[in-house]
């Protein structure tokens, strides 16, 4: 819902988005302020990596008679362990 109040903002404006939307207009500025969630940041991470596999593979989709193509892949999806 953020992502949409922000790309309507400029032309509606914050509070009349919020008006309509259920969502309180200091929710929206709470949301914007905080930092992102481990959750978003992990989220972030395997997008670029699974964007990595894609690339290296030639964009293209594992094949049923090789599957162990996609557990080599799959494999370098870990995320780095936080310690």
């Amino acid at each position: 819902m953020i992502v949409f109040i922000d790309e309507g903002r400029k032309r509606w404006g914050v509070e009349p988005i919020c008006r309509v939307l259920p969502i309180a207009p200091s929710t929206y500025y709470a949301a914007k302020k905080r930092a992102p969630s481990e959750r978003a940041l992990r989220d972030e991470y395997l997008k670029l990596q699974v964007e990595r596999v894609w690339t290296t593979s030639r964009s293209t989709a594992p094949t049923r008679s090789g599957p162990s193509s996609t557990a080599k892949a799959s494999s370098s999806l870990a995320a780095p362990s936080s310690g």
